[in-house]
Parts: C-alpha cells; structure tokens; sequence
C-alpha cells in the first residue's frame, strides 16, 4: 500500500494511507480485544462467581446500551468539533474503565463499568470509519475501510490468545481479572498514536448541532430516509445476530460438552477464518460494488449460522464457526465502508452514529436472546436458525433498498 499523502477528501487535510490505516486500526484492535475478552470472561465469570445465565446476559447487554448510548451521541459531536477529537475521547473513556474494570469486586460495579466502556466503543467505531472514509480517494475507499475494520479480528485472535494461554496461569478469581488489565494497557498506546493524526475539520456549522432532534429530522427529510430506513434495519440485524452468537460461543461450546479450555481453542481457530474474510471482501468490494459484497456475506451469514447451530461433530462445529467468522466479518468490513457514503459530510458522523446507535439496540437484545429463549425450552439450533433469519432480513434490505455507492466523491 502506498504511504503517500491521501487526496484531501471533503476540505480535509491529507494524511499518509499507512499512517492513517495503521494508526486508527490499532485503536480498533484493541476496542476488538476488549469485546473478545467479554466472551471468555462471561464464561470464567460464571465458574468464579456462580452467575446465572440471565446475568451472563445482561453483562453483554449493559455493555451494548453503552455502545448506543456513545454512537449516537459521539457521532453527532464528531460533525460539530471534529472526528479526531472525538477519537481521542472515546478511546480515553474506553480505556480508563477497561483498566478499572479488573478490580472489579461486584456484578453491579462491573456493569457500571461495562457501560463506560461500551460508550467508547460505540462512539469510537462509526467515528473511526467516516474519519477514514474522508481521507482516502474513492477508488479505493471501500478496500482501505474494509482493511481498517479487519484490525478486529486481530484483536480477536489477541482476545482468544490471552483466554487460552495467559488466563490458564492463573486461578478463576485473577485470571480474568489479568485478561482485562492486558487488554487495557495497549489502547493508551493507542491513545498516544492517535494524538500524532492532523486535525480535521468540524463538518456542519454550530447551528446544525442543535438541537440534536433537529439533526435527526434531517437523516429522515425525503433525499435521506430511505437511506437512513435501510442503514437502520441493517445495523440493527448485523449487531443483533453478532452479539448475539459470538458473546456466546465459549458458552455455547461449553454447553455442547466441550472443555472451557478447550471451547477457547476452537473459538481462536473460529477466530483465525476472520482474516480471510475481511481481505476477500475488501478485494472484492472496489470491483463488484459495495450492495454484492454486503448481500452474498450476509446471506453465507445466515446460512452458517443455522448450520453451526444445528452440528453436532467437533469437525462440523470447527467448520461452521470457521464460515460463520468468515462471512459475518466480512460484511461488518462492508458494512463500515458503506454507511458513510450514503450521506453528505454536514451530516455524516451523525447518520453513521445513528445508524450505529439503532443497532445497539440489537447488540442489547442478542446476548439476552440466548439465556431467555433457553429458559422457554428452545434448542440451540433454533436460536442460531432465528440469528439466520435476522441476518437474511438485513440482506434483503440493501438488496431492495440499498444504492451502489462504489465510486462516488463525498
């Protein structure tokens, strides 16, 4: 990849690609590793301190309030002060309570903390992408966005490599309790990468911030509600089927007789098939358009995700997870590079928030799926067959709503 400036895109000053890839895409690394560690925490959470699954459940879900909470509203502040001032805060939120949350001594005062975390991650990510998007030329925007968001299956594999390797060395109480400091440390180092990116510009005037009902209005005036209909439902679908399903794999292994050691070792080479997804969808998405790319992952989405639920043999188990991490991955990477393009500048962190911020709601709901709709006699398959219904929901919206984006100034 070139390391040259990038074009100035939007009235933005240039940046090198490298710079700017790498720099953003470690803080997106380790927001990545945060949300891993969640999924083996829940699970060593459970034998530490005897929770039942409703509570293993609203962990994940606290922590997506959190996300809707700071997608929305950081994404409206990063159109009025800045993009990058907004990654700043939100990494520096995400961090602080990361680190605080290893002391932990209480479900209540871990929720509290989780919530603070999922402010920084849901306002960094859309933040993160439309910052991205407006510095690099349209005829590889999708493939560098789509790159960006492949740092979170880094993080995931880091997730996984700390869970299998390092939580073992230590007993119940401090082995997740190390996970979380570890996974901490890393994104103040961030922090300081993103302080070396230039400042951008506030996109809209003062007046367009306020009141912030006002901005909402906009996203749904005639030339964007079908946009913002279509992102909606897509963002919610995505975030529900993912949270939903990869907060609960450790768990789910474990209920299918595996091992907790065990269940991280499948999960981490689940894990690896992400990489692979991220780059084909990336070199795909600059040449069959960004509506192909989101509808056949979504679709292969689905249809994994019913067969992973449904198998029964450790092989089948491994190879479903691996095409489920394959697909789903992929169409996030879509995912971020198309929903900036489908608004104007003055607007754009806050349609992306927003969007963002419906799908949290989704990222509420899933983790609370599985332990309630178990409790009413559901079988495993039958829930991950209704996450396969929700992702085929979200691909026949861009598929009857969604507008080819590949190619277009913004």
């Amino acid at each position: 990849m070139s390391s040259v400036p990038a074009t100035a895109v939007s009235g933005q000053p240039p940046v090198s690609r490298n710079r700017l890839l790498v720099t953003s895409g470690l803080g997106w690394m380790f927001d990545a590793m945060d949300v891993g560690l969640l999924s083996f925490i829940l699970a060593a959470l459970k034998a530490d301190w005897g929770l039942t699954p409703g509570q293993m459940g609203w962990i994940g879900a606290i922590n997506s309030i959190g996300m809707a909470v700071g997608a929305i509203m950081f994404g409206m502040m990063a159109d009025r002060i800045g993009r990058k001032h907004v990654f700043v805060i939100t990494l520096l939120l995400f961090a602080i309570a990361s680190g605080l949350s290893a002391f932990a001594t209480t479900l209540a005062v871990l929720m509290v903390l989780r919530f603070f975390i999922g402010m920084g991650l849901g306002g960094e990510l859309p933040v993160a992408s439309t910052y991205v998007s407006e510095r690099v030329p349209a005829h590889e925007r999708g493939r560098i966005v789509v790159l960006l968001e492949s740092f979170w299956a880094l993080g995931w594999i880091l997730a996984a490599l700390i869970a299998y390797f390092v939580m073992p060395l230590f007993d119940k109480d401090m082995g997740w309790r190390v996970a979380l400091i570890l996974g901490a440390l890393p994104a103040f180092y961030a922090l300081y990468l993103r302080r070396k990116l230039p400042d951008d510009k506030p996109t809209a005037p003062p007046s367009a911030g306020l009141p912030w009902s006002a901005r909402l209005a906009r996203l749904w005036a005639a030339e964007h509600s079908r946009n913002t209909l279509m992102l909606w439902i897509l963002w919610f679908t995505v975030v529900f089927s993912y949270y939903g399903m990869f907060l609960w794999l450790p768990s789910v292994m474990v209920g299918k007789g595996f091992a907790l050691i065990k269940s991280f070792e499948y999960v981490l080479m689940m894990t690896l098939a992400q990489l692979p997804g991220y780059f084909t969808a990336a070199w795909l998405i600059e040449r069959a358009g960004r509506k192909f790319v989101l509808v056949v992952y979504l679709l292969g989405t689905a249809a994994s995700a019913w067969a992973f639920g449904n198998a029964t043999t450790e092989g089948s188990l491994l190879l479903f997870g691996a095409l489920l991490s394959f697909f789903n991955l992929g169409a996030w990477g879509a995912l971020y590079a198309y929903s900036p393009e489908n608004y104007p500048a003055p607007i754009r962190a806050s349609g992306v928030g927003t969007a963002a911020g419906v799908g949290r709601i989704g990222g509420i709901l899933g983790p609370l799926a599985i332990p309630f709709l178990g409790a009413q006699g559901w079988a495993t398959g039958a829930i991950f067959a209704l996450f396969a219904v929700t992702i085929a929901v979200g691909a026949l919206a861009v598929a009857l709503l969604g507008r080819e984006t590949k190619g277009q100034a913004v």
